[in-house]
């Protein structure tokens, strides 16, 4: 089951999700994943389980809804000057923070999910911010890539190397950096 959409902003609905959220986050931060169950986010967060599994269908659903919301950015990309050093620093900067413990598990928990929404509300997340270098960047009146092109070129490679391999280190994300950039030119 998919997470409801278009709930009513604010009211009750938004009311259960913050404290159900809020419970997730605690509970992840005292206990092992493993011992968090529905039954104790619903007492946490003073709702009945049945209402979390009216909302989020699952524990895994519920899960990959609450890494969402951690993976919202909270704040607009580093202005550093240029296109490619914006980007240097937002690429450097997202492939440590998903490559953190609490990273990976979030991505995991995107992953997860049964539904798709959750995962292409982060590349959503992600594509927003590429956006505003490269508007940024135009309004500089500097060339810079298509967001396609940095998403397939430097995103997902970061993201496929903290699934997958190694964490990418500062040198390798650059580099992917620099041949996006370079090929924009």
């Amino acid at each position: 089951m998919a997470v409801k959409e278009n709930l009513r902003p604010g009211g009750r609905s938004a009311r259960v999700q913050a404290s159900v959220h809020k419970a997730v986050r605690e509970l992840l931060a005292e206990m092992n994943r493993a011992e968090v169950t529905i039954p104790l986010i619903a007492a946490r967060a003073g709702v009945t389980p049945s209402t979390i599994y009216r909302r989020w269908g699952d524990l895994q659903e519920l899960l990959a809804d609450v890494a969402v919301e951690r993976l919202r950015p909270d704040m607009q990309p580093v202005d550093a000057g240029s296109g490619k050093a914006d980007l240097e620093a937002w690429a450097e900067q997202y492939a440590e923070e998903m490559a953190s413990g609490p990273g990976r598990e979030m991505i995991r928990d995107v992953l997860a999910a049964q539904a798709g929404v959750n995962a292409c509300k982060c590349a959503e997340y992600t594509r927003q911010q590429i956006v505003v270098i490269a508007e940024r960047a135009k309004r500089r009146g500097e060339s810079f890539p298509d967001v396609d092109s940095v998403m397939d070129q430097v995103v997902a490679p970061i993201m496929y190397r903290i699934l997958f391999a190694d964490v990418p280190d500062t040198t390798h994300v650059r580099d992917l950096v620099s041949r996006v950039v370079r090929a924009s030119d």
